[in-house]
């Protein structure tokens, strides 16, 4: 979900006049199966002739399973290309001082005659994404308690000055503002009048509420962390059991507040399973940050649940909306 901003979209301000606004999700170049195993063939001969099955397609990147072992990400948008670099750079670094796994680019096929963008392999992680996970309300606990350890040690304040001394791995701040629920609130309401037209969403009173706290508020003060950025439903994977098993896709890896990150308690999360996970986090949030972190749950929900709503994926969108209901919650 790396560019979320409605007006970036062709046909929205700046686009085309008198078209229709394509879908933010729309792909500019999509790898199906059969090239995906020329791409990888060719550039791996270990793995060529191996099979391969679609996985998984995101905003950014269409991903496919090779070999049963191998699974390939292949950017769907020129705009996810910063991400791509940043993650063959960033996460083999991150990847051992992070207590849930990490896709790690092992293999990294660069721009070529055959296919001009950059293209990254690792090693499956077992799990499944949480919002497709059927958990009760143990296993839930489990997995909050997990991705909490998991953001202790990320948020770690040591861990953004390693980074930062380490050539190829310096990060953007925060580059969307999703730590700014001034920014986000507006942004939000507006995907939620598009769901209600669609008669996706019925207007919540205690959502409204919370989106005009939001847009007083300012973002919240301390100093900015290592955030994965777009942390939500799709990105947490688990086990059957609810244990947290890895975190996926890091495109929007930046440096941030928190709250960013800590939106998924919000919208993942309530009840037991919310405090377990704040209780494993460890550290204090504050009025500002909760408040930040609870917008931006709102808003990344509404957005998943515009996406899962126009693309047909009914889990994901009973997901998403369900999220919003726990954004409020307390």
């Amino acid at each position: 979900m790396t560019s979320d901003d409605p007006g970036s979209a062709p046909g929205g301000p700046g686009g085309v006049p008198g078209r229709p606004r394509a879908p933010e999700w729309e792909a500019e170049h999509e790898v199906l199966e059969a090239e995906a195993a020329e791409l990888v063939g060719t550039r791996f001969p270990d793995l060529r002739g191996a099979p391969v099955r679609s996985l998984a397609t995101g905003w950014d990147n269409t991903v496919h399973l090779v070999g049963e072992r191998w699974v390939f990400r292949f950017p769907r948008r020129a705009v996810a290309l910063p991400g791509v670099e940043r993650e063959i750079a960033v996460l083999p670094v991150l990847a051992p001082r992070l207590p849930l796994a990490l896709p790690v680019p092992d293999r990294v096929g660069r721009p070529s005659g055959a296919y001009p963008w950059p293209f990254w392999g690792a090693e499956l992680i077992a799990g499944e994404e949480l919002a497709e996970a059927e958990l009760d309300g143990a296993a839930r606990v489990r997995a909050a308690t997990g991705i909490g350890a998991f953001l202790r040690a990320l948020h770690d304040p040591d861990l953004a000055r390693e980074l930062a001394g380490r050539p190829g791995c310096v990060l953007p701040v925060d580059p969307m503002r999703r730590a700014d629920p001034r920014v986000r609130a507006p942004m939000a309401r507006e995907r939620l009048a598009r769901l209600a037209e669609r008669g996706g969403w019925t207007p919540d009173p205690a959502v409204e509420r919370l989106l005009a706290e939001g847009e007083q508020a300012g973002p919240p003060p301390g100093p900015a962390v290592v955030c994965h950025g777009d942390l939500h439903l799709r990105h947490l994977l688990v086990g059957p059991d609810g244990e947290a098993t890895g975190v996926i896709d890091w495109g929007d890896l930046c440096l941030a507040d928190p709250a960013v990150d800590l939106s998924l308690a919000y919208a993942g999360f309530d009840g037991r399973a919310r405090t377990a996970l704040l209780a494993a986090y460890g550290r204090p949030l504050g009025p500002e940050r909760e408040l930040a972190a609870r917008v931006l749950a709102v808003f990344l929900c509404a957005v998943l649940a515009d996406y899962a709503g126009s693309t047909g994926r009914a889990r994901l969108l009973a997901a998403s909306l369900t999220g919003l209901r726990r954004a409020v919650a307390r």
